[in-house]
Order: C-alpha cells, then sequence, then structure tokens
C-alpha cells in the first residue's frame, strides 16, 4: 500500500485509519520496485490509501510506482487496485498510460448502501472510472469486487453484477464482510456457501471472464491465479472464435 497509512475518507466498514494524510514520500516508488526485485515477485498489486487531498489523487505516485517496478522487475505483473481519483479521468489517464497488467477499482457494495457505507464515494463514479479503464485501455483487464452481508437484497446484488458487466469488467471477486471492530458497520447476514457458489455461477453466465467467490474472498485473493485464468480463458476463447470464422 502506498500513499501512506491514513485515507481521507471514512468507510464505514474499513479498518484504515482516516484523518490529515503525511506528506507524499517521493523515495517510496523506488522502495516498492527494491521490494519487489529482492522477494523476486512475479506479481504484485498495489494499492492506497483514498488522497482526496491531492490534486491528482496519486495517480502520479501509482504511475511512478509501476515504472520503477517495471524497470527492476520488468517480468513481474503489475495489478494497481486504485481509488476512484474523485473522479477526475485525468488522473485515471496517468495511471493507464503506465501500463498496468490489471486495472482493479472495487465497487465494494450496491448502489443504495453507499450513503451509509462509503459516504465519500459515489456508486456510478466507481463504474465509470472502470468503463473509462476498458474503453481508454480496451485490451486491458478490468476487475472489481463486492463484499456481501452489508444489509444487500439478493436482486440488488444482481442488478450489481449486471453494471459491472455493462462497464466490461473482467474480473469478479466476492466476499463476506466481517466487521473489524464494534465502531465498525455491524455484519447484516453471513451468507451460506452455497450462495456464494450460486453467485460465482451467474456472474460466469453473465459474461466475467473470471470469478472468485467465497466467504474469505478479499479483492486480492489469489490475484496473480486470477489474471492468469482470465488470460488462459480469453485465448482459449480467441481461438475458438478464431477457428468458428
Amino acid at each position: 500500500m502506498i500513499l501512506g497509512g491514513f485515507c481521507t475518507q471514512a468507510c464505514t466498514y474499513c479498518n484504515v485509519e482516516h484523518g490529515r494524510p503525511n506528506p507524499i514520500d517521493l523515495a517510496e516508488p523506488g522502495r516498492v520496485a527494491e521490494a519487489v526485485r529482492a522477494l523476486e515477485l512475479d506479481y504484485v498489486v498495489v494499492t492506497s490509501v483514498n488522497r482526496d487531498d491531492l490534486a491528482d489523487g496519486g495517480a502520479r505516485e501509482f504511475a511512478k510506482t509501476i515504472t520503477a517496478t517495471r524497470s527492476l522487475s520488468p517480468h513481474c505483473q503489475i495489478e494497481t487496485l486504485i481509488p476512484d481519483f474523485a473522479g477526475k479521468s485525468e488522473s485515471l489517464n496517468i495511471v493507464l498510460e503506465a501500463q498496468p497488467d490489471v486495472l482493479n477499482h472495487n465497487l465494494e457494495t450496491v448502489s443504495r448502501l453507499y450513503p451509509y457505507t462509503r459516504p465519500g464515494g459515489n456508486y456510478v463514479r466507481a463504474l465509470k472510472v472502470l468503463e473509462h479503464a476498458s474503453q481508454h485501455k480496451p485490451k486491458l483487464t478490468t476487475k472489481s469486487g463486492l463484499m456481501v452481508g452489508l444489509g444487500e437484497s439478493w436482486d440488488e446484488l444482481l442488478d450489481a453484477l449486471q453494471d459491472l458487466r455493462r462497464v466490461e469488467c473482467d474480473i469478479l471477486t466476492v466476499g463476506q464482510y466481517l466487521r473489524p471492530s464494534m465502531a465498525h458497520l455491524q455484519v447484516s447476514r453471513y451468507y451460506h456457501p452455497n450462495e456464494f457458489e450460486a453467485l460465482k455461477s451467474i456472474a460466469l453466465e453473465m459474461g466475467f471472464g473470471h470469478v472468485e467467490s467465497g466467504p474469505l474472498v478479499r479483492s486480492s485473493y489469489h490475484a496473480h491465479e486470477q489474471s492468469n485464468a482470465f488470460a488462459t480463458a480469453t485465448s482459449v476463447t480467441e481461438r475458438q472464435d478464431s477457428h468458428d470464422s
């Protein structure tokens, strides 16, 4: 996680500290790149807190981190789990031009619950992040995640899945919300494993390229395997389409 440990937003489900962030650490991209090289990673997920105090939302630091990592570990795949940059397409473009392998932005929950769970966020804006990424870089793999157990209905969940497919989201993660502390939003209910399997089947039928759905699934859960599975499925589909034509 880059850009410090203090988030400028206060989502009611999140255990990241919120408050006034520290100044940007200009040496951080280089340190991340050195760590990736030292650990000999094949895949890395770079994420951050929200930095609404910065004009670009921290987009340049994402880009610098991607570039620095690629220079030292050219074979390492890079997934960026980004904030919404307050809806600024110019900030998002800075990240996209650095060419991450996967662009991840979590929808998190259904539209109705945004005012209670993500008061600093916006449901439509979150979808537009993914839509813009797909349109600006059509070959880029896009990814998003949902938590269940926040008070949503089944139909609302299906609507959210449909919304993600409308913006051509490729990879989906679905996991159970677990309350970080008594000060956070209560768990509305715990989903049965069969319900997670049902959501996975429905999502795949909708056209998602790869789906991870289970109680302990999180946004970066088996991220490398997700990316590889999607790439393999896409390659097979392209070969079948080529053969059929």
